[in-house]
């Protein structure tokens, strides 16, 4: 397979598309640098039916088998490092660091971590005179994103194929090129053919069809929140589960007590994480009023850390936006911060000098933001930092739970008061004093950043029906 003419995938093998084609573009240099089919409902149809046919065999397999597949496409993703990170960094312009470290290397660890939680699950257990069993819920239909291209994949696919199910996945048309290494990957660990297939296109066209295929059992979508409204309403005719990890606008608390120079670095790192690209970026730092200036100083020098450039640079932290597209958008969320009063402290709207005709922002910190204003409400999904002020700590808890989103955030400050602080976020996970990400703890969101969980023992059982046989 060619990573420059991708294919669909389905049924184990190729699928070629002569008709038409979208363009994949490198953010940081405007090039082309591949295609993928313009994928149809007949293609997903034709994947589901593969899928369908696949599953009683599979979800037959022993455990131990179906979770030995899965270490060996883990092992696959190990040995391809390198390739992915490169993928993804031309696809949709990941610093190079960071997609070593991060995007080609969790689809490792979270597929080997998928494969041992397996083994150890309680499959069965008694509960009275009920015998309660687990079991796969059959057809997962996964619709993924472009910022974390095929690591979203795998937290979506890993479990489910451990559980027994089969998959039809749509990945971002975006960046849709490291599911081709996928492809690769599953047939080398010896996955069964129609276990997993592959389906490219657009959301309106091809994620629109799965969620509505009645042979689909299941739907995980990752994205925006305004897209999984629509899967969720075009899914409902057939009453089939719907998991969804959306949008979010997640606060960083700072506590009087906290170091106000390492409460800058960890929050900046976590506002401005894969260039501002990832759901669940700490978009808002709440700060003591009397402490906003010496924070705000203290980010901007922060931000040297924090250099934007060709993001196969090594020393590249800040790349560009996945697309052009995304950049304008951006740039609008931060003309429109200036014209709604907010205070510019660094960046702007302004282009980013000597990085040519690329997709970049200049990182942007916002002072004296209104919790209410638009920057502080609406997903900016950039490189883009809010500071707000508050006077007590029950302000403090009132303006972090002041948006439709609850999906992540974090607190600084003494443990004791901030894991109390923490406790009353209403999110799905938070850091207290940069607490770092775990694969086994449950991920996901409140309000409208979504419903169910991924990773860990939480992440199976979404892909998991309950029986109880009564006797």
């Amino acid at each position: 397979m060619s990573g420059d003419w991708a294919t669909h995938w389905i049924d184990g093998r190729p699928i070629p598309s002569s008709g038409e084609r979208i363009e994949v573009v490198n953010p940081a240099t405007g090039a082309v640098i591949g295609t993928v089919p313009v994928g149809t409902a007949e293609d997903v149809d034709a994947a589901v039916r593969a899928a369908q046919a696949a599953f009683p065999a599979w979800s037959a397999t022993s455990l131990v088998d179906r979770a030995k597949i899965v270490e060996r496409i883990s092992e696959g993703f190990s040995a391809r490092v390198e390739r992915i990170a490169q993928s993804v960094t031309a696809e949709m312009g990941s610093p190079i660091a960071f997609s070593r470290a991060v995007q080609a290397a969790f689809p490792v660890a979270v597929s080997a971590t998928f494969a041992a939680i397996a083994r150890d699950f309680a499959w069965e257990e008694e509960i009275g005179n009920s015998l309660v069993i687990r079991e796969p819920i059959g057809v997962v239909g996964a619709i993924t994103p472009w910022n974390f291209p095929l690591h979203q994949i795998v937290a979506k696919v890993a479990p489910a194929i451990v559980a027994g199910n089969t998959v039809v996945v749509k990945p971002s048309e975006v960046a849709p090129l490291t599911a081709e290494i996928l492809a690769e990957v599953v047939v080398e660990a010896g996955l069964p053919a129609g276990v997993l297939n592959i389906v490219h296109g657009t959301g309106a066209q091809v994620g629109e069809a799965i969620a509505r295929h009645p042979g689909v059992d299941m739907v995980s979508f990752t994205g925006s929140t305004a897209a999984g409204k629509r899967v969720s309403v075009v899914a409902s005719d057939t009453v089939k589960r719907v998991a969804l990890e959306l949008g979010g606008k997640s606060a960083s608390v700072v506590l009087a007590s906290a170091d106000i120079e390492e409460a800058a670095r960890a929050g900046l790192a976590g506002a401005w994480l894969n260039s501002g690209q990832t759901c669940a970026a700490w978009t808002r730092m709440l700060v003591p009023a009397a402490h906003h200036d010496r924070m705000v100083e203290a980010l901007v020098a922060a931000a040297a850390a924090h250099p934007v450039g060709n993001p196969t640079d090594e020393a590249t932290v800040i790349g560009p936006m996945s697309s052009e597209l995304q950049r304008q958008r951006v740039t609008g969320y931060i003309e429109r911060g200036i014209a709604d009063g907010a205070r510019l402290a660094l960046g702007g709207p302004s282009p980013v000098s000597g990085l040519g005709k690329g997709a970049y922002v200049q990182p942007t910190i916002f002072a004296d933001v209104d919790s209410y204003s638009v920057i502080a409400q609406e997903e900016i999904f950039g490189p883009v930092l809010s500071v707000i002020p508050y006077g007590s700590e029950a302000e403090a808890v009132e303006i972090a739970n002041n948006t439709v989103y609850g999906l992540s955030g974090a607190v600084f400050g003494d443990p004791d008061q901030a894991l109390r602080i923490a406790r009353k976020l209403r999110t799905g996970q938070v850091s207290v004093n940069d607490g770092q990400f775990n694969v086994l703890a449950p991920f996901g969101g409140y309000k409208q950043s979504g419903n169910g969980r991924e990773f860990g023992r939480y992440g199976l059982e979404e892909f998991l029906e309950t029986k109880a046989v009564q006797r």
